[in-house]
């Protein structure tokens, strides 16, 4: 078994568990917006498109502080949080870039203690 192998398990081990939660199985875009909504507490019945991106976009500097390109300065006053880039992100290709950021999502729900 190889590296990748192993991750889409891990990944499709992921996807069934948020699966029997949400009745719906989620896309990578979805599990992003779910991190995102649970960083910032944000929660309400009317999404706009902008606070979608703003959340993934929380979610995404949340699971790569991991690694070291992202850090956490500070939550503004409605408890969202502000993060400082501190390295590149890697040149990858697509596959390769959608791998990394799996792979990060899964070591996000690991420390969070849900896989």
């Amino acid at each position: 078994m190889n590296v990748t192998d192993d991750l889409q398990q891990r990944w499709w081990n992921l996807e069934a568990k948020l699966m029997d939660r949400f009745n719906k199985k989620p896309d990578t875009e979805a599990i992003l917006f779910l991190i995102g909504m649970q960083e910032t507490g944000f929660i309400t019945s009317k999404i706009t498109k902008e606070q979608k991106q703003d959340l993934m976009h929380v979610a995404i500097c949340t699971v790569l502080s991991s690694s070291g390109y992202y850090n956490l300065e500070l939550r503004d006053e409605e408890g969202w949080p502000h993060f400082s880039q501190l390295k590149e992100l890697p040149n990858f290709s697509l596959i390769e870039q959608e791998n990394f950021l799996k792979d990060h999502i899964l070591l996000y729900f690991e420390q969070q203690g849900i896989i």
